[in-house]
């Protein structure tokens, strides 16, 4: 490596610490990580060589980038991985880090100032002729916002421009209702986000989520590493992801890579990067760009062979990335199901509890976060872990998925487990009929299926024979045969 790091620092918590350290080690390095008060003795925790206590709130204490560098620098650390979330795409965090005299392994501040900013990025990638959705945007004059997202026509879908994750998305099919809408998803901005700029593009009825994983070095090389199908989500929030997508043709593949890879090399990427678009009806636009690693990160590597973490550091270190497009192949079929501490019978609540017990199936992968006697709390993301499956076909690896979440056991909190079962038994996403509204449609998915009466006396029975009181009845010998003794006929 051009630029060797002694210690590299994840900015994280949770399995993507826990990923990245691994990678970190693998290659040599020194692994450190900073760390909450409330994940002092956590899988992360456990495996870095060097531990960072930081403080403050739960979730603010892991978005205090100066508190992180001031710790960062007295540890001798001249490398911060941001992992997903928190400060990931936080350019001014990034800026901060190479000020301190380290390196940030993501793209450069300016890049997610650009592609960060969904505004920015929109016009960007319109200005250079690749396909986006029709739209109204809010910054081109305010005044007349909602009167030019009315010409757009409905369906329509009002977004923050600084948003993510689904937070302060509003779908108006009412014209009528869009003054509500707008006011609504302004709020929410403003509160998650503290940017209460909005647009509103064309929303496309039963679209699916395809994005495009790109990688691009400080010599001028960019590649795709094909694409994802994120369309199975819930409250725009993903829970499945695969490589590849069942949607795509060998040309449709082609053009929607190409394309991904056209939008990084004229925004000169370099690092990870994923380019997101909205497919239908054999058509796609530009969605977004998120500059940093995600979450689904793992179904690219399953189908690639590419360990993308190696290849952020390596191009961090200035290194080209050694690949060219046509070294990039996919074999066979991935699958990701993120395991999540939510009951889906109650619109995805989140769940908490100490965990009684944590067992992962074995021989696929499991990126996790938690051990036994983890405790699950309300303030972080309820994601436990990710089960990451691989095989010939795509059939083949729904199988493969479903017998691992058979012998996946989490205790102690409710998980989403039986529910991602009946949600790969289902027949459309069995035949690869996806689109994002395809969970909301099924609401027959969410909740376990009644009991028949014999086995829920079975089931009884075995949680009364597991209670003290009732094994010490149980097991223990009646009076007139104590009184016997040892006696014998």
């Amino acid at each position: 490596m051009s630029k060797p790091f002694g210690t590299i620092l994840v900015a994280n918590r949770g399995e993507i610490a826990v990923r990245i350290l691994r990678t970190v080690k693998s290659m040599g390095i020194r692994g450190a990580i900073v760390c909450h008060e409330l994940d002092a003795d956590s899988p992360a925790a456990r495996l870095a060589d060097i531990v960072i206590p930081i403080e403050g709130t739960p979730v603010g204490s892991y978005l205090d980038g100066e508190q992180i560098i001031r710790k960062a620098r007295a540890a001798d650390v001249n490398s911060i991985h941001p992992g997903y979330g928190f400060l990931s795409e936080n350019a001014a965090f990034a800026r901060q880090v190479a000020d301190a005299g380290m390196t940030f392994i993501g793209p450069s501040p300016a890049t997610i100032e650009l592609m960060g900013d969904k505004i920015r990025a929109r016009a960007f990638v319109a200005d250079r002729g690749f396909p986006v959705a029709p739209s109204a945007i809010e910054d081109d004059d305010p005044a007349t916002f909602a009167e030019r997202a009315r010409t757009v026509g409905a369906p329509l879908l009002i977004k923050p421009s600084a948003g993510g994750g689904g937070k302060g998305m509003h779908i108006v099919r009412d014209l009528a209702l869009l003054d509500e809408a707008i006011a609504r998803a302004r709020s929410e901005a403003e509160r998650y986000f503290g940017d209460g700029r909005l647009y509103a593009e064309r929303y496309i009825e039963r679209p699916r989520h395809i994005e495009v994983q790109v990688l691009g070095d400080a010599h001028g090389n960019v590649i795709h590493l094909f694409e994802r199908e994120c369309s199975l989500q819930r409250r725009f929030q993903k829970i499945v992801e695969e490589c590849p997508s069942p949607a795509l043709s060998q040309d449709e593949r082609e053009r929607i890579c190409e394309t991904a890879a056209g939008i990084a090399r004229a925004a000169e990427y370099s690092n990870a990067g994923t380019v997101e678009f909205i497919y239908g009806e054999g058509q796609f636009y530009f969605l977004e760009m998120n500059t940093r690693l995600q979450v689904e990160h793992p179904v690219t590597e399953e189908a690639t062979g590419i360990d993308l973490v190696a290849a952020q550091i390596r191009i961090a270190t200035g290194d080209p990335l050694g690949l060219s497009q046509a070294d990039i192949s996919l074999t066979g079929h991935a699958i990701e199901l993120r395991i999540y501490a939510e009951d889906a019978a109650r619109d995805f609540t989140p769940t908490t509890g100490r965990v009684l017990a944590f067992c992962p199936p074995e021989g696929v992968r499991v990126d996790a976060g938690i051990r036994d006697g983890s405790n699950v709390t309300a303030a972080f993301d309820p994601m436990l872990a990710k089960l990451v499956v691989h095989a010939g076909t795509r059939h083949e690896a729904i199988d493969r998925a479903r017998a691992a979440l058979s012998r996946f056991v989490v205790l102690g909190c409710q998980t989403n487990i039986a529910f991602l079962d009946r949600l790969m038994a289902d027949t459309d996403v069995a035949n690869g009929n996806l689109h994002t509204g395809l969970i909301a449609e099924k609401p027959e998915l969410l909740a376990d299926p009644p009991l028949a009466p014999q086995e829920l006396i079975q089931i009884l029975g075995i949680a009364a024979r597991a209670m003290r009181p009732v094994t010490d009845a149980a097991d223990a010998i009646a009076t007139m045969h104590v009184r016997m003794g040892g006696w014998r006929n």
